[in-house]
């Protein structure tokens, strides 16, 4: 009897081996051959799309099989057109990762026009930096100052992308918390068009990442034609340490509540990157471990460190629990922020 049992056991213990040898060798060879596609729902030569070319050229030797990784931009309302066929559309094989900003999230529970996914049903890889947002103003616009944006006679033009981008919603709390002249032009495709914008004098300037800025708009902040002339978040980036805070203009509570959940708390999650609802687990785990591998890896930080990219990663479990907890936000608190990021 007692032989009989532990000839059971070995053969209970075989089988369990072949068939965790056997997963392994499937999803490693899964990828083998395969094309990987990065969709950036932003336009060609602004930020997002800069991270995810960086991160795609060193992406796929950290997952098993090396397949092929393909950068694609899919634009159109803040993101909200990319945000939609990732939640309907995309197959969830692990073969398609998006890359979109945090801020439609929060417009999903302010229930903005147009939104078709859930946020709480995609699957997060992570982000490869925590943004600290700025505003840029060309010096042809005459505003380099706050004293002197707090005096123009007229709403100075701020470029946006739509509701839920940063380069929206930043001007657009920071105009009702400060009490300052904005007038939000949305429908650029992504900052690089803002950019140009600026440049010809179309535009005043933009509010979005100085981790973004800093890199695309380097000319212009070398050369003195833009200026950053405020910084959006509760703590000051160590390499603007004379530009001020948007929490020093605040005069109130509720300014100062709006400044917090309208684009401090989120600008963690404003280079998300994730993968369809309902895609296999252990491909999200892989997935996740070659994303955080990735930005280890010694070649990409020697290439973010030549391009002036930062580099301060948050995981996707992370992630996870900071979405859950937006849910969570106070009915009163959600109505104010959708009369202030949701125009009418």
């Amino acid at each position: 009897m007692i032989k009989r049992l532990w000839h059971l056991m070995v053969a209970i213990s075989a089988g369990i081996s072949f068939i965790s040898v056997a997963v392994h060798a499937s999803t490693h060879d899964f990828y083998k051959g395969k094309t990987v596609r990065m969709i950036v729902a932003f336009s060609p030569g602004g930020g997002f799309d800069t991270y995810t070319r960086a991160i795609a050229r060193h992406l796929s030797k950290h997952i098993p099989g090396n397949p092929t990784i393909i950068v694609e931009n899919m634009t159109g309302a803040g993101g909200i057109i990319q945000a939609n066929f990732m939640y309907q559309k995309a197959k969830p094989d692990g073969l398609i990762i998006g890359n979109n900003i945090g801020g439609l999230i929060l417009q999903q529970i302010m229930g903005a026009k147009g939104i078709e996914f859930d946020a709480r049903k995609f699957e997060y890889i992570g982000v490869p930096t925590i943004d600290h947002a700025v505003c840029a103003l060309t010096k042809a616009s005459g505003i380099t100052s706050m004293d002197k944006w707090f005096a123009a006679k007229e709403p100075v033009k701020i470029g946006g992308v739509g509701p839920g981008g940063q380069a929206s919603d930043v001007p657009r709390t920071i105009q009702t918390a400060l009490g300052l002249p904005i007038k939000v032009v949305d429908g650029y495709k992504g900052t690089a068009d803002i950019r140009l914008a600026a440049e010809s004098g179309e535009l005043a300037g933009g509010c979005w990442a100085w981790e973004s800025v800093k890199t695309t708009w380097r000319k212009g902040i070398e050369s003195a034609e833009v200026v950053v002339v405020l910084q959006t978040m509760p703590k000051k980036h160590p390499e603007l340490p004379h530009v001020p805070m948007d929490i020093d203009y605040a005069k109130s509570e509720e300014g100062r509540k709006l400044l917090k959940h309208g684009i401090h708390d989120t600008a963690i999650l404003t280079r998300l990157y994730f993968l369809p609802p309902g895609t296999p687990k252990e491909r999200v785990q892989i997935l996740r471990r070659a994303f955080s591998d990735t930005l280890k890896d010694t070649e990409f930080l020697t290439e973010t460190k030549k391009s002036n990219l930062d580099v301060n990663p948050v995981a996707g479990e992370e992630i996870e629990k900071i979405v859950a907890g937006l849910f969570k936000l106070e009915p009163g608190m959600v109505a104010r922020l959708k009369e202030v990021l949701v125009p009418k």
